[in-house]
């Protein structure tokens, strides 16, 4: 770094005596070491076991061979693009996304951040450039300090808890607008624009819209603004919960991922001509997605949860039929000038690590320009779902299919496809090592 660089960095970094040096892990949850300011102004080397990249959402890891017998180090490459510091906390901290880069140079292959970076340059490659922007929904509770319990909405002002009356409600009787109001202070001095906020359809379920732009960016986005959501409610005493279904009987959250490409020398969206109707790479596009949709279930919803939200059939659509704004499509074009024609993927759930989720959806759409697919008719209306856009409706069954997957493998490559089937199936079998409320209060008296 030139001396004037490094002289600009130090003046961000004033007063800050901390940096947090993180990367996405398989599940996009923030991993990484705290380091010195002074240390990190020196440019000193931060190395982290490859293993961390692997880790279990629950903790744990899978064998050693799935990242290297000697579970060696990979190097943390900070972004410094993505350095800010950190608005909630005191005393001042600051942040910054990591490549995770093996020691001989270029990208790990168990990282996600590197993964998209690796589908983008393929886009780059043929002069395209996708734009993506990301829908978040999320829960704001009470906090649960006994999770045997289930989430409760936090009181509000009037001293009652939200009945599920509240869908797209602007009222401030919930008692968040001081949390939503650090919320968008935090946003705004991290640079994080914000496009629309509401209340969902859920027990104090919100959604945020976050701008379009470029997919690395947005996905730094996301990962900061989840991890950004979860401090704030921790200072004011809630609990933020961005999994799949929380709560039963209530609608799920998701993280749709709305995609269009554009050409590089122009700007000019490839899914629009010039008399404003859709094209070949738009159909390609489609095409590509459901083409992978079953193959990659299991990349964009990740858990064994999230496949209690796709239970529900209306807003959270396990297929991969597409459709003229229609929402009970997995695949909805969503109304819109011509210009700005994009295709909405809508399985993702809240709980995708969003650089996976998007690599994923985005190499799936690429896979079928490069291939010129064909994608079926559009269906309408009450859609009844064909055999073959039906997706997997478990985890156990969506593992199973993206290690059937030569085009997964293909895309992603043998050591990424395969630590994350074994990170998955640890989890999976954690789960089953439960017994859960279910069972004993329906089972125990009749089996």
């Amino acid at each position: 770094m030139s001396s004037e660089g490094l002289r600009t960095l130090a003046e961000r970094l004033h007063g800050v005596d901390e940096i947090e040096c993180v990367t996405p892990d398989l599940n996009g949850v923030p991993r990484g070491k705290v380091m010195t300011a002074e240390g990190f102004l020196e440019g000193r080397r931060l190395q982290l076991a490859s293993g961390v990249l692997l880790q279990c959402i629950m903790g744990g890891y899978p064998p050693s061979r799935y990242y290297g017998a000697d579970d060696g180090d990979v190097a943390l490459v900070p972004d410094l693009n993505r350095l800010h510091r950190l608005p909630w906390s005191e005393p001042a901290r600051a942040w910054v996304i990591c490549d995770a880069q093996e020691l001989t140079g270029g990208f790990s292959p168990l990282s996600t951040r590197g993964l998209l970076q690796t589908v983008l340059a393929r886009y780059t490659r043929l002069g395209l450039a996708p734009v993506v922007a990301t829908e978040l929904e999320f829960f704001v509770f009470a906090a649960n300090p006994d999770p045997s319990l289930p989430f409760q909405a936090p009181i509000g002002l009037d001293g009652r808890r939200e009945d599920g009356s509240s869908a797209f409600s602007v009222a401030s009787n919930n008692g968040l607008r001081p949390f939503f109001t650090e919320v968008y202070r935090c946003m705004a001095a991290m640079g994080l624009p914000r496009d629309t906020v509401m209340h969902e359809m859920g027990v104090s379920q919100f959604e945020i819209n976050l701008l379009h732009g470029d997919p690395l960016l947005l996905a730094d986005q996301t990962f900061l603004f989840k991890h950004l959501l979860k401090e704030v409610a921790l200072k004011h005493g809630l609990s933020v919960v961005c999994m799949a279904k929380p709560l039963a009987r209530v609608a799920g959250s998701s993280m749709h991922i709305h995609q269009s490409v554009v050409a590089q020398d122009s700007g000019l969206n490839m899914f629009n001509d010039a008399h404003d109707q859709p094209t070949d790479t738009f159909r390609h596009f489609i095409g590509g997605q459901q083409a992978a949709m079953a193959d990659f279930t299991a990349l964009l919803a990740p858990n064994v949860n999230s496949y209690q939200r796709l239970c529900q059939p209306y807003a959270s659509p396990n297929n991969a039929c597409w459709s003229h704004d229609n929402r009970a499509a997995g695949l909805r074009i969503p109304a819109s000038a011509a210009s700005a024609r994009r295709v909405e993927n809508r399985l993702p759930g809240a709980d995708a690590n969003p650089y996976l989720a998007i690599a994923a959806s985005l190499a799936a759409g690429l896979h079928g320009i490069e291939q010129r697919l064909e994608p079926s008719a559009p269906l309408q209306g009450d859609i009844a779902v064909p055999d073959e856009l039906s997706l997997p409706c478990t985890l156990h069954a969506a593992l199973e299919r993206l290690n059937r997957s030569p085009l997964a493998r293909e895309l992603f490559g043998n050591v990424f496809i395969e630590g994350y089937i074994a990170t998955k199936t640890l989890e999976l079998a954690s789960f089953f090592d439960e017994i859960t409320p279910w069972e004993r209060r329906v089972l125990a008296a009749q089996a």
